[in-house]
């Protein structure tokens, strides 16, 4: 018969939600979860002293012991970064086409970091990064109603039947819809106009494709907040730590409760 101790742990570890073995290392705040993949397939992680070759071997987090070249793998500290993502600099951590990435723009000895969401190559302004993913998951989940607010340069002088019908929607060929929360005219010169687009949803290229249906050139696409971050006065291509009370309001903003202190 088993001591009650080593039952009650036993049942304890039985609780702990499993995950699989990429995740983890995501999870964990190690690398992406692609970039797991290919460490586990070439071996290089050990799992309770085995070498899975499988990235969706179950783990247990906080129980099982994971090891990259022989040091044990721990949670890494929480980092939230901010980012003015300049024209021209694609968005992710490698390119196939040898282009500029916004890890050119950050330290080479950094911490692995991953963008929230993208902006497309043409595209400015604020993005975040960090190596929390279930926070990146939730800014960028539609469910979560994040507005993201834009300014958007267009080669047409706007009137209000184009914001009323960037408001109500287009319908692309593949039957998604896509529309604005709100719209707003920002300011009008003779032969173009800046509108303030409110999108409350995460998908991928989703402005220039709308005012596209409308027959509508984008000239300058700049994301200026993500719900009540603001963009502000940051340099383009620079970067920085995201504040605490910056990251407290977009917690507020998805609905996360701030952890009780210890």
């Amino acid at each position: 018969m088993k001591p009650i101790a080593r039952q009650s742990a036993e049942r304890s570890s039985n609780k702990v939600k499993k995950v699989g073995l990429a995740r983890a290392l995501s999870k964990l705040g190690f690398c992406s979860r692609t970039q797991a993949k290919a460490l586990i397939q070439e071996g290089q992680v050990r799992l309770n002293g085995a070498t899975p070759r499988n990235p969706e071997t179950p783990v247990r987090l906080g129980v099982d012991r994971v090891e990259i070249a022989g040091r044990p793998l721990r949670a890494a500290e929480k980092v939230y970064m901010v980012m003015n993502k300049p024209r021209g600099i694609v968005t992710s951590a490698a390119d196939e086409k040898g282009r500029d990435t916004v890890y050119s723009l950050l330290p080479k000895d950094r911490d692995w970091l991953a963008p929230v969401g993208r902006l497309d190559k043409p595209s400015e302004g604020l993005l975040l990064l960090t190596n929390d993913s279930e926070w990146a998951a939730r800014i960028t989940d539609p469910a979560t109603h994040l507005e993201k607010s834009y300014h958007v340069q267009i080669a047409a002088k706007a009137d209000e039947r184009l914001l009323e019908a960037l408001e109500r929607g287009v319908e692309t060929q593949k039957g998604e819809v896509l529309h604005a929360q709100r719209v707003s005219l920002l300011r009008a010169g003779e032969k173009n106009s800046w509108l303030v687009m409110i999108l409350d949803e995460g998908k991928n290229r989703h402005i220039r494709p709308m005012l596209g249906a409308h027959g509508v050139e984008v000239l300058r696409l700049v994301r200026v907040a993500i719900g009540p971050l603001q963009l502000g006065d940051l340099p383009k291509g620079a970067f920085r730590a995201l504040r605490p009370e910056e990251k407290a309001a977009l917690d507020r903003a998805m609905g996360i409760k701030p952890k009780p202190e210890a």
